[in-house]
């Protein structure tokens, strides 16, 4: 796993984190995959897509990862924020800053704040006043995680023969690499226009990610060309509780299950082989 931006030395992980149970239908994104993970139980949240924008439910109190899984043939830069943070300096987030970079079919799981190249502090579901955001002077973007994913500028051609005709994976290869997909290019700096209307219907504070204890996390440093200043894909997933979102109708109330009734219910049903006492 490495960390880059333009021209800059940025970190390369040594070490892969854990990987928690990912199911591409619960990943958003084309040129890169995310997934939110809660670290606690090991499952990924289920992304629900309402009005133009996924949401996940988050558990307060419980710890997460951003994963990222890098799609295309070549290498990747995410750059990463939650609540409007970039998740390496601190800094109020903006696509020009460092982020992670990722090898051709890298999966890796960004658990945490970056405090050094050895230590994060974990990313925890709290309350929005808890919220390192909020903690810093920065409240207005509590509740969104934002991956800015950039293609990487190839070095420059040399000269070769002219080949006679490309294999099919080539011409594949060449076909993804001039796509772009996901998001337009300003949707990470979109107003959350429903902030205002949905709040007074949340019956709980709103959802945001603290700063959690240390753990180790170790990386390294490389080098990263963007292909160009904007990114090829920008991935923005929303968060709250699930009795937020049941409240703003983005997750369905589940019903209630009515009892079965017994026919023989003063009878006993049969064991097969009981326990042996004690």
């Amino acid at each position: 796993m490495n960390l880059g931006a333009d021209m800059k030395l940025m970190m390369y992980c040594a070490a892969l984190a854990a990987l928690a149970t990912s199911c591409d239908a619960l990943a958003v994104g084309a040129i890169a995959n995310v997934t939110i993970v809660d670290r606690d139980n090991g499952t990924t949240l289920e992304a629900h897509y309402f009005r133009g924008e996924y949401w996940v439910a988050g558990a307060p109190g419980a710890r997460y990862a951003i994963e990222v899984r890098n799609d295309s043939g070549a290498r990747l830069l995410a750059v990463t924020s939650v609540d409007g943070v970039n998740v390496l300096s601190g800094a109020t987030a903006g696509w020009n800053q460092g982020g992670y970079v990722f090898d051709p079919g890298e999966r890796y799981q960004i658990t945490g704040w970056r405090k050094s190249d050895a230590e994060v502090a974990a990313f925890t579901f709290t309350a929005a006043p808890n919220s390192y955001a909020e903690r810093t002077g920065r409240p207005a973007n509590v509740g969104v995680i934002g991956v800015a994913v950039f293609r990487e500028r190839p070095p420059p051609m040399s000269y070769a023969p002219p080949r006679i005709a490309d294999s099919a994976r080539e011409r594949a290869a060449a076909s993804q690499s001039t796509a772009t997909a996901g998001m337009p290019a300003d949707a990470m700096n979109a107003p959350a226009e429903s902030s205002l209307s949905w709040r007074a219907l949340a019956p709980a504070p709103k959802l945001g990610t603290g700063h959690g204890e240390r753990e180790y996390s170790y990386v390294g440093h490389t080098e990263f060309r963007r292909l160009q200043p904007e990114p090829n894909e920008v991935i923005r997933i929303r968060y709250d509780s699930l009795d937020n979102l049941m409240a703003m109708g983005i997750v369905g109330r589940p019903r209630a299950t009515p009892p079965v009734p017994n026919p023989f219910p003063g009878s006993r049903e049969r064991n097969y082989v009981p326990d042996p006492p004690g």
